[in-house]
């Protein structure tokens, strides 16, 4: 379940389509500074020119980027721009070489739903490790883009979408998969060979299958070799994994889908994995031993090619082996085991090095943090340490030894509200020095070489930016400056908003922390009613010292206060306060907030009987939850695509934090909305995609008809055609039309308690 916090749409009650802004609670005035949900949802985007996709070529030369278009925020252009003098251009329009974009096919559709891309156009594209090519996959056929000239050359016009496009590390050749099999394309010869021929039905060759894609943050299923010379590719047979029918009901009609969909306790797709070797042709079974119930978690190259290195998962999740792999016999040896009696978290920091060493990072101290290892997988030394968390291994320059990743971290403190990129030493146990500033938000894309990096920096006060700087941090050139200034779209609004302020509070030794937005016009005098915004399950956590979405300045324009918790479990901190809902979700966050609830009633500017929370995902499941806990007293809560049983949910998300559901009898029992719906304090909204193939749409049809046994009132809006997030500006237009519609008539002006 990656995290969706109010990425989808709400419920529109039984009135008519938008008619009257009063109506709907849109805030009323003649001043232009007012954010109405009609400009936010509008072109050009308030978030300014924010480049996406950032990175360097392999040299470091030129920087390439995604950036929307001005006359539809929802296509993205490719555009590249030099890190020296010049400025930038595009280089792929896709407009101009697909003006008519069709439909895409089922496969390519789950596979963007999983990444969470809901943009058309250039949504993804990568580099040769030469620097010489730019691979674009566009609307299901592969372009390439010549870095010198910027000729760009269709490589593929097929009625079957190509997914999964690569261009292999010295650029003699691109791969794709098309039809479940995987095809080698040579540049020099224009022709395409197929490495796999029986793809089809319940087998898939070199696709990440569905958990790996939803859960695991593996969204490929083959990997070429330094060299050029193997191909390792995955092997997946769905013929265990229970059929669960699913109504796709769209505009135009419905059908029933006969998805293959894991759910907790129950088998898993049989993935298996190989090496196809091209000069011999031979395809070579890679040894993953004789249990076949496990996870394929990820698969790395030593640096020479003469090495696979396979990180293989327990199905329990406690165990994760790091394989040393023979990629001409497939013969493997475990070299690492990390052990956890909760879980072990999967992550993107294993890095070979080209004197055979490696770095993995570990949780086992307490806090992540980088080892290194040699290439027999004996530890030699730790990189980081202290109480704090590394967020991510993003890069090394193997000539000075200096290593650099993210952390929030500020005096060998955590910081969790901030974030910057660090260095220290591969070689020798130093103090991680500070590569960015201080005060608000960084994350960085680090070149191959380790020289240079492209920085994204946001702050209260500073819309997303992204420029290029050396590796000691000393600013280069803009890629995208984004200013706020008279020339923003969002500047005319700039002037109305909230104010933010952070605080903490502590549970059960925990430091939680939280952030308040308060309206225009704030009087500590008056009495104000509260949105509590919601996660709440295992993320990255929201409280941030970043730039605030315009969506919650929709709140605030409505006279709300915006309230955000991060409460155990959520946010990338210590394994402890992450493992605090292990076998119980939904008991100490929802206890967390509880405690946030009455931190909120002590403020005199808090409308005690006025409070509301609003989430989506994980986020609605807290939403129900917190509307049938006594101790919260909430007035009305907005629950989106909430997962309501467990045990309905997929394997390797649930099973991580709750076991199976004959191991956690209890654990399930009690994380179950519908025993807790006669609780309910106030007015509920329930609504659910209808296409959902993540969270699917029982979750909420066993609480719709649970509501009516009850004879219990409550509020529903279904988005045909949708899935778990709702897209598209006119979709998400009615969408905060109806939140604000549902939040006035049950904590605003046209709330009972207001008109008291």
């Amino acid at each position: 379940m990656r995290n969706i916090l109010l990425a989808s749409t709400l419920f529109l009650a039984a009135q008519s389509p938008f008619t009257a802004a009063h109506a709907q609670g849109v805030p009323q005035s003649s001043d232009p500074a007012v954010l109405t949900p009609e400009r936010v949802f509008a072109n050009p985007s308030l978030a300014g020119p924010v480049a996406k996709g950032v990175s360097l070529s392999p040299d470091g030369e030129l920087v390439a980027f995604l950036r929307s278009r001005e006359d539809d925020v929802d296509v993205l252009d490719l555009w590249a721009a030099p890190t020296g003098e010049g400025e930038p251009f595009k280089l792929i329009d896709a407009r101009a070489l697909v003006p008519d974009a069709g439909e895409l096919s089922e496969a390519e559709k789950a596979r963007r739903e999983r990444m969470r891309i809901s943009a058309r156009g250039v949504v993804e594209y990568s580099w040769d490790e030469q620097g010489r090519y730019i691979l674009a996959p566009l609307e299901g056929d592969v372009f390439l883009a010549e870095r010198e000239g910027g000729a760009v050359r269709r490589l593929t016009e097929t009625e079957a979408d190509e997914i999964d496009a690569k261009v292999s590390p010295d650029g003699n050749y691109v791969s794709w998969v098309r039809d479940q099999d995987l095809v080698v394309y040579d540049l020099a010869a224009n022709r395409e060979t197929a490495v796999t021929t029986d793809g089809e039905g319940l087998i898939t060759w070199a696709t990440a299958e569905f958990i790996a894609q939803e859960e695991m943050d593996r969204d490929t299923g083959y990997w070429w070799s330094p060299d050029e010379r193997y191909i390792a590719l995955q092997r997946t047979d769905e013929s265990t994994v229970d059929v669960i029918p699913r109504l796709d009901i769209t505009g135009g009609g419905a059908s029933v889908i006969e998805q293959r969909y894991p759910r907790a306790g129950r088998p898993n797709a049989v993935v298996e994995l190989y090496v196809h070797d091209r000069q011999t042709g031979r395809r070579t079974k890679v040894d993953l031993g004789a249990n076949t119930d496990i996870y394929l978690a990820r698969v790395n190259w030593s640096a020479d090619g003469g090495t696979l290195y396979v990180q293989r998962q327990s199905r329990d999740q406690k165990t994760l082996d790091l394989l040393s792999v023979d990629p001409a016999t497939g013969a493997s040896k475990v070299i690492v085991t990390q052990r956890s009696d909760a879980w072990v978290p999967l992550n993107h920091d294993f890095k070979a090095l080209d004197d055979g060493t490696f770095i993995w990072s570990s949780e086992e101290s307490g806090w992540k943090h980088l080892y290194l290892y040699d290439r027999d997988g004996r530890r030699l030394r730790a990189i980081t340490s202290g109480d704090w968390p590394v967020k991510a291994l993003n890069g090394v320059n193997q000539e000075t030894g200096e290593v650099f990743f993210t952390a929030s971290m500020r005096d060998g403190q955590e910081l969790p509200i901030e974030q910057q990129l660090f260095r220290t030493s591969l070689r020798e146990a130093m103090t991680p020095v500070a590569v960015t500033p201080a005060g608000g938000w960084w994350s960085a894309s680090v070149n191959r070489t380790g020289t240079a990096f492209v920085g994204n920096y946001s702050d209260l006060n500073t819309p997303s930016q992204s420029g290029l700087y050396r590796a000691d941090g000393t600013f280069v050139r803009w890629i995208e400056q984004n200013r706020l200034d008279a020339t923003h779209p969002y500047w005319p609004y700039a002037s109305r908003r909230g104010e933010v302020t952070f605080g903490t509070l502590e549970s059960h030794g925990e430091t939680l922390v939280w952030q308040m937005t308060t309206p225009p016009g704030f009087d500590a005098s008056k009495s104000y009613p509260v949105v509590m915004q919601v996660y709440g399950g295992p993320s990255g956590g929201g409280v941030k010292r970043a730039w605030q979405s315009a969506n919650n300045q929709l709140l605030t324009e409505a006279g709300y206060i915006v309230f955000r918790l991060d409460n155990r479990g959520e946010g990338d901190r210590s394994a402890a306060f992450k493992q605090a809902l292990h076998l119980k979700m939904g008991q100490p966050e929802i206890e967390d907030q509880v405690l946030a609830a009455n931190y909120l009633r002590s403020l005199p500017f808090v409308d005690d009987d006025r409070i509301a929370m609003m989430g989506w995902s994980y986020g609605g499941f807290m939403s129900l939850m917190a509307i049938t806990e006594p101790k919260m007293g909430l007035a009305s809560a907005i629950a989106g695509a909430p997962p309501t049983e467990w045990s309905l949910y997929d394997t390797h998300y649930t099973e991580r934090f709750m076991s199976t559901p004959e191991l956690n009898v209890e654990g399930y029992a009690a994380s179950d909305a519908i025993p807790r719906l006669p609780n309910m304090t106030g007015r509920l909204l329930l609504l659910h995609g209808m296409a959902d193939d993540n969270v699917i749409f029982e979750n909420s049809t066993r609480v719709i008809n649970a509501l009516q046994e009850n004879s219990q009132p409550f509020e529903m809006m279904l988005y045909p055609g949708q899935r778990h997030g709702v897209r598209g500006n006119e979709r998400q237009l009615q969408q905060w039309r109806t939140y604000l519609d549902f939040l006035d008539r049950t904590i605003g002006s046209r709330a009972p308690a207001a008109q008291d």
